[in-house]
């Protein structure tokens, strides 16, 4: 007997429908670097009151030539500024984008969990699925965890 598969694995979408899940996903490749930049280094200013380019890089297991060139980036978008033989600060700009980023994480790890998902195991997922969900699905992960007091 042969196995049972749900009509939206059988068909193939609409080719408008196709495009705009690949669009998607191109745009959120390339927001997630920065988001997870300017994520980290909300958290090392709020653990240290600094983010130095050396420590950026250990923990995005990075060189720190990559990090200076991204943090080059970042100063031309406007999320971070930063000061001669100083670290790295966040504009306005970009600490709304990292409390944004946090929150997606918070709320995706949270419903990783909530599956069954071990902690540690859901730490790590969330980090590449918050950039890529869309704000309908957010929100229904947050429903989901917040109807069972997770959140």
């Amino acid at each position: 007997m042969a196995a049972r598969v749900s009509p939206i694995e059988r068909a193939l979408p609409e080719a408008e429908l196709h495009s705009e899940a690949f669009r998607h996903m191109r745009e959120a490749r390339r927001g997630a670097l920065v988001e997870d930049y300017v994520e980290l280094i909300a958290d090392l200013i709020e653990d240290g009151n600094e983010a130095r380019q050396v420590d950026i890089a250990a923990r995005l297991g990075v060189s720190q030539p990559t990090v200076a060139k991204m943090l080059k980036r970042l100063v031309e978008d406007g999320l971070v500024s930063q000061r001669p033989y100083r670290g790295v600060f966040l504009t306005e700009t970009g600490r709304e984008l990292a409390e944004a980023s946090r929150r997606r994480h918070h709320v995706v790890e949270a419903f990783l969990v909530a599956l069954g998902v071990s902690a540690a195991t859901a730490r790590i997922d969330a980090e590449g699925i918050e950039h890529h969900v869309s704000a309908e699905t957010l929100t229904a992960f947050e429903r989901f965890v917040e109807a069972r007091h997770l959140v």
